[in-house]
């Protein structure tokens, strides 16, 4: 891409709605506030192209700015990520005419067979998971490579249907992403346990199996980030069986995990002795 192409690109993706993006991102709006978002982060508003995170006092502008922000993406990262996902030039649109809302279709990374032995590899030597828990998961389709070596981690709804991805770059620069049209409400990536005597939620799908393999007696849940009420949780509630939120060792993690405690009451919380339970799996040897 020559410099005029990127900066044109630039300027494009920078002027797309935030409320695209973070719809597309797969926060909700809150009922009472238009303005208001709940996302993995915490409550965020969006007015116009500025928005601001009243969790961490934090503000910008511009849909390159709230993808950093909110994906934890560089600058390069976060333009191919929106020019991938918006290809079409918003600016086009007529102004008498009010945009149609965006139908957000599932599109999971096609998968990549020549890519699972760097992909296991990472898990195995890099995340110290156990290498039969990952070929067990690959084999069942719950976790494969895409085209780029990237790690993918299913996310199934009722009946065991797709409705999203976690997606771990495996490369020494940490990267992580959604696939696009994932729907976070709708489902999550889990690592099952015969006869769990308790349910633990993580806020990553790493996470999750590194907990599963220090608690194997417990259903290691991925939220997919830090989130107080995914609209599944009641549901998990209504089951009886113990529920303890295992959110990371962190002022995020802490705070979220004490909304999800305020709105589910039946919720304990467990928290990881060091940052993430990958961190505690990885002390351990």
């Amino acid at each position: 891409m020559s410099y005029q192409d990127l900066r044109r690109t630039i300027d494009r993706v920078r002027a797309i709605p935030l409320e695209d993006v973070i719809t597309l991102i797969g926060a909700e709006r809150d009922r009472y506030d238009e303005a208001k978002w709940h996302t993995d982060l915490g409550a965020l508003s969006v007015t116009g192209a500025k928005f601001f995170d009243w969790n961490r006092g934090i503000g910008g502008g511009g849909a390159i700015d709230l993808v950093i922000h909110l994906e934890g993406l560089g600058f390069r990262a976060t333009v191919e990520w929106l020019a991938q996902r918006f290809p079409d030039d918003v600016l086009c649109r007529r102004p008498d005419r009010p945009a149609q809302p965006r139908t957000r279709h599932l599109r999971l990374p096609p998968r990549n067979t020549a890519k699972l032995s760097s992909v296991t590899r990472y898990l195995v030597h890099e995340r110290c998971l156990a290498q039969t828990v990952i070929e067990s998961l690959i084999a069942a389709g719950e976790i494969y490579a895409d085209d780029k070596g990237n790690a993918v981690f299913v996310m199934t709804g009722d009946e065991q249907r797709p409705v999203g991805a976690e997606i771990r770059g495996t490369t020494p620069r940490p990267w992580r992403s959604m696939a696009s049209g994932s729907r976070k409400d709708l489902g999550y990536f889990s690592v099952a346990a015969p006869d769990a005597t308790m349910i633990v939620l993580c806020e990553s799908a790493i996470d999750a199996l590194s907990c599963s393999t220090l608690r194997p007696e417990s259903l290691c849940i991925s939220t997919a980030g830090a989130r107080t009420s995914p609209r599944w949780l009641d549901s998990l509630v209504c089951e009886g069986t113990p529920i303890y939120c295992g959110f990371d060792a962190d002022p995020t993690g802490d705070q979220m995990a004490c909304g999800m405690i305020e709105a589910h009451p039946r919720v304990r919380r467990l928290r990881p002795l060091f940052h993430d339970w990958n961190d505690v799996l990885r002390a351990n040897g």
